[in-house]
């Protein structure tokens, strides 16, 4: 055991064995665990360092905000994958101080996260412009109106084309982020997540495709044995109506005979399974 780990053991701080130190000296008790944990690798003593330099990160964060939109808890959280990756890639003998190396990092991962967001929603500045110009005379004319205007009245203020004003709206249209999470009204009163209303037709298609499989499976199941084996042998074994006959011992016309009536069968035990349910939900 290293001689702070000692020394910390043995006289606890005011908040005993808490990080949390005072603010006088806080960075060189952060610098002096971070040496213990070089040497450790404590994973209790790396929550710790990493609990202690929190409010660095919170800091940065509301540093950084550009607006009083911007979801500044986000950025704290974000913030924090650069605060770990600065305790767990700290080197205590290089020289530097920790509070400059996490800040570097901090602040990157934050920079990083808002231009990844600013890419997503990017329009022509001529459009942007346009935008804020669209909202300023909407909240105008509501009052006037007292409603809000149509995209008509809207272009006919502004002397542009209603096909402008819709471009407008695209642009604030993709600059609200919608959680896949946000709940959604339907007709019938229920609610579901916007996620649930968002359906792979593909993974869809192959769902209706296994669940007709399963179906003809278990119909052919209820065949009778001489249809089932013909059908077994033609359609899974890919056997001609002659091999057939000859693997069965009968001709290739009892072949055809029998392929017929399993058809007719399976197409009547299959209609009546799909009917089954009708049948109880309208009782």
């Amino acid at each position: 055991m290293s001689k702070s780990l000692q020394a910390k053991k043995a006289t606890p701080g005011p908040s005993g064995a808490s990080p949390r130190a005072d603010s006088s000296k806080g960075q060189d008790q952060i610098h002096s665990w971070l040496a213990d944990y070089a040497d450790t690798r404590d994973p209790a003593l790396r929550d710790s360092i990493i609990q202690a330099a929190l409010p660095l990160v919170k800091r940065i964060a509301y540093g950084l905000a550009r607006r009083s939109t911007d979801p500044v808890e986000d950025l704290i959280q974000v913030g924090s994958i650069g605060l770990i990756k600065a305790v767990d890639q700290f080197k205590p003998d290089a020289g530097a101080k920790f509070q400059t190396y996490a800040t570097h990092l901090i602040t990157g991962e934050i920079r990083h996260y808002l231009r990844d967001k600013t890419a997503m929603i990017r329009a022509p500045r001529e459009l942007q412009e346009l935008s804020f110009r669209i909202n300023r005379l909407v909240q105008n004319l509501t009052a006037r109106l007292g409603r809000e205007p149509s995209d008509v009245e809207i272009a006919n203020e502004l002397q542009i084309p209603v096909s402008r004003v819709n471009e407008a709206y695209e642009v604030d249209r993709r600059r609200t982020l919608i959680s896949l999470d946000q709940a959604l009204s339907n007709d019938a009163g229920s609610e579901q997540s916007l996620i649930d209303t968002l359906v792979d037709g593909r993974y869809h298609n192959n769902q209706l495709a296994k669940e007709d499989r399963f179906m003809l499976s278990e119909a052919i199941k209820q065949l009778r044995d001489g249809l089932r084996e013909v059908v077994q042998l033609t359609f899974y074994e890919d056997l001609s109506q002659t091999e057939v006959a000859r693997r069965l011992g009968i001709s290739q016309m009892q072949v055809s005979r029998r392929l017929r009536a399993a058809t007719a069968e399976l197409h009547k035990i299959i209609t009546q399974s799909r009917k089954g349910p009708e049948k109880k939900s309208s009782s």
